[in-house]
C-alpha cells in the first residue's frame, strides 16, 4: 500500500499531539524551525540524515 509521505506526517503529527499533548509554541518552533533549516545551508546535512 503506498501512502503519501504529507499524509503520513498528518497522522502522526495528530496522533503525537493528541497521546502527548505538548505545548502550542513547542510545536510553533519545530515547524518555523524546519522550515527555516530546509531553505538553509544546514538543508544538504539533514537531507543525508533523513535518506
Amino acid at each position: 500500500m503506498d501512502v503519501p509521505l504529507w499524509l503520513a506526517l498528518l497522522a502522526v503529527g495528530y496522533l503525537g499531539v493528541k497521546l502527548i499533548r505538548p505545548p502550542w509554541w513547542l510545536i510553533a518552533v519545530l515547524l518555523l524551525g524546519g522550515f527555516l533549516v530546509a531553505d538553509s545551508v544546514l538543508a544538504p546535512v539533514v537531507n543525508g540524515f533523513v535518506k
